[in-house]
């Protein structure tokens, strides 16, 4: 994917990512220029990003040679992400692991479980859902921030043992929740009545049309990569939801500047920087968003666009989270194979439309919880996580992650290692 450069419709030659310019606050025009092509319209361009070498033509002999005179591989050129990345990864069978666990004793347990069985990734916390840094991240807008959290006391320590056990690493990263990154009033998310747009639980969102805000997010995820994380998995990357998101002030037109093409030129951004860095880009979704343009347009997820930015997209099928009646279920959460295996049934169908060898990977997040505020739930132990994973096989898809919010799981959940 090429990185869009726009120049502001006024001509003030103000560049940026957004539909308006912050030098002169006009909407930028249809036509914009693109790093490396032609003037497009299309708001996502799609391409090598490389140019034809220049041939130099030369008469020998009343014979024409054509020369080419290759440029040589940069380091940065040799650590972007191949584009053999879909074919060749690490099939990913993972687990969701949170800050203070992964710099706790409990870790050696969750590596000792991954050696004995089936699991080979694990999805680990660097910013999690309050805002905080899991480490003493060296980057100096977290630190000026009071972001950074040592929870994971060595993380390099901790990485590589991750990797003398060859397991896949991936760095969750929480998006546009982030009471500390709404502390400042230009990026905070506000009602119209000013006051701070937040969840159930008093926690701020920021402005996801602000650019500065993808930066700092992108900045993050470049620090953790260089820590050696294999994967960068941007969470919460939607707009919210709930009472107060319905009086948000977005200070944009939402008809010329919709929450989807936000979303997407956010995963483009993120995409454009991190390939540079040697790493894929994930997304997690909603599972509700699939085949639903209600959704889409609350939450700015659409999932075919998202299919052909992000390198995975990891929609979130868990039983517990449909309503009775969905796919002709009474209770979903009661019947864990047959939900999970219509949902990505769905997301088959929705990713069609999509060019195969641009297409995300998808790898589902799985229910390794019970969920006890569901009417008719049942409880979730091997036979259910199993059902899910068969799930998983049965609709074409290889890769699957478990989430359990305290990080309780068990080795009897899991087949034995494989060898794979």
């Amino acid at each position: 994917m090429q990185r869009i450069k726009r120049v502001c419709a006024c001509l003030c030659g103000f560049v940026f990512l957004g539909m308006t310019c912050a030098a002169c606050t006009s909407v930028q025009s249809e036509s914009f220029s693109v790093e490396g092509g032609t003037e497009t319209t299309d708001r996502v361009f799609a391409g090598t990003g490389t140019e034809e070498p220049e041939a130099a033509e030369q008469d020998t002999e009343r014979e024409t040679i054509e020369t080419v005179t290759e440029e040589p591989e940069t380091e940065e050129m040799q650590d972007r992400l191949p584009e053999s990345w879909r074919d060749d990864h690490v099939r990913v069978r993972g687990i969701y692991v949170t800050g203070p666990v992964a710099g706790s004793a409990r870790m050696s347990e969750l590596i000792q479980m991954a050696d004995e069985t089936e699991l080979n990734a694990m999805v680990i916390d660097v910013k999690n859902d309050d805002g905080n840094i899991t480490y003493e991240m060296d980057l100096e807008q977290a630190q000026k921030l009071g972001a950074c959290i040592g929870y994971i006391p060595d993380m390099g320590a901790m990485m590589a043992e991750l990797k003398e056990h060859q397991i896949y690493t991936i760095a969750r990263i929480v998006c546009f929740k982030d009471p500390y990154l709404a502390s400042d009033p230009e990026l905070a998310l506000r009602k119209t009545d000013g006051t701070p747009v937040t969840d159930a639980n008093g926690i701020a969102f920021v402005n996801p049309y602000r650019e500065e805000v993808w930066e700092y997010l992108v900045d993050v995820a470049e620090e953790a990569a260089a820590q050696g994380f294999d994967e960068i998995q941007f969470d919460y990357v939607r707009f919210p939801v709930g009472e107060d998101a319905e009086q948000a002030d977005y200070g944009v037109d939402l008809t010329t500047y919709p929450k989807e093409q936000a979303i997407t030129e956010f995963l483009q951004y993120a995409a454009d920087r991190l390939h540079d860095k040697g790493v894929a880009v994930g997304a997690d979704v909603f599972g509700t968003i699939i085949g639903s343009a209600v959704d889409v347009e609350r939450v700015g997820q659409n999932y075919a666009r998202l299919g052909d930015v992000a390198d995975v997209l990891s929609p979130m099928v868990y039983p517990s989270h449909y309503g009775p009646g969905v796919f002709g279920l009474e209770v979903p959460d009661a019947k864990p194979y047959e939900t999970v295996l219509a949902a990505l049934q769905d997301s088959g169908e929705e990713l069609r439309g999509v060019d195969e060898k641009e297409r995300a990977v998808v790898r589902p997040w799985l229910q390794a919880f019970t969920a006890n505020w569901v009417d008719g739930h049942i409880a979730y132990e091997r036979e259910e996580i199993q059902a899910q994973i068969q799930a998983v096989r049965d609709a074409g898809y290889e890769e699957w992650i478990l989430w359990n919010a305290s990080n309780h799981y068990e080795t009897g959940w899991l087949d034995a290692d494989s060898g794979e």
